[in-house]
């Protein structure tokens, strides 16, 4: 059994966590921000945007991407404060991920593919809530976790980026939060009611668990050779009721046998 090493607490509703340049990067739905948590255990704010649901993701020459659930368009964060980048037209738009050619995927009302021109392409819909998405560590396979209907969902990748062949992955026990790959082309999946992250195998084998005192948001393998397990975690009560999680995240880490691998790169 697991043990999880407390790493930082008294947050709000945390999540996003990403492993960029040396620190452990996550979003707190409740303050707004998007901080950076380094090894030695300080906390800086890099930028806000009170607009939650809050994601992010890093592309291949570090910029920093931003999606604000109620904002209309992708953000980019300019290194002092957040510009419109893309165009992605209604709102509720959920997860990021960004491959290594620096193509941007987005969740929400559908899946949208966003080059790096700024053009943006709708390449799936239909989703029963879309959230946590990780590429394979060959880059040819993108899953989305639809959390209503307890299950991954896949597509194959082509090499413009363009999606086809949607399956399902694995079914699921719970509901899916944040996901991240691993180097045996496994998923790490958060769970927010049952309170643990899983390693399952393509098909649902259960391979490994972490249990928690409270909800699962999102998970992310980083450190420096990426054998660390980073989750975000806080007691739910609900979107409307984001100032009562105030003092209930923590960010907490698990040292694992097998690295992460694929995007969200850590």
């Amino acid at each position: 059994m697991h043990r999880a090493k407390v790493r930082l607490e008294d947050r709000g509703l945390v999540e996003c966590p990403r492993w960029h340049d040396g620190e452990l990067w996550f979003a707190d739905w409740t303050s707004g921000e998007i901080l950076a948590l380094s090894e030695h255990g300080t906390v800086r704010v890099a930028t806000t945007a009170k607009a939650p649901p809050l994601s992010f993701d890093f592309g291949p020459q570090g910029d920093m991407y931003v999606v604000a659930s109620r904002a209309s368009h992708l953000l980019r964060f300019n290194g002092s404060g957040l510009e419109e980048f893309a165009e992605l037209g209604a709102n509720g738009w959920n997860e990021i991920v960004i491959d290594p050619h620096g193509r941007i995927y987005v969740n929400g009302p559908a899946i949208l593919l966003i080059h790096p021109d700024g053009t943006v392409e709708t390449q799936a819909e239909g989703f029963q809530f879309p959230n946590g998405m990780a590429l394979s560590p060959d880059g040819r396979t993108l899953v989305c976790a639809e959390s209503w209907a307890r299950r991954l969902t896949s597509f194959d990748v082509a090499a413009d980026g363009q999606l086809s062949r949607r399956r399902v992955w694995a079914d699921l026990p719970g509901p899916p939060d944040g996901i991240c790959f691993d180097a045996e082309g496994a998923i790490w999946y958060a769970d927010v009611p049952n309170a643990y992250c899983r390693r399952v195998r393509e098909g649902g084998e259960l391979l490994d668990e972490v249990k928690l005192d409270r909800g699962a948001f999102a998970c992310m393998l980083g450190g420096p050779d990426r054998t660390t397990l980073y989750i975000t975690a806080a007691r739910w009560f609900g979107m409307d009721k984001m100032d009562q999680m105030g003092g209930t995240g923590q960010l907490l880490s698990v040292e694992v046998e097998t690295a992460g691998a694929g995007w969200p790169h850590g």
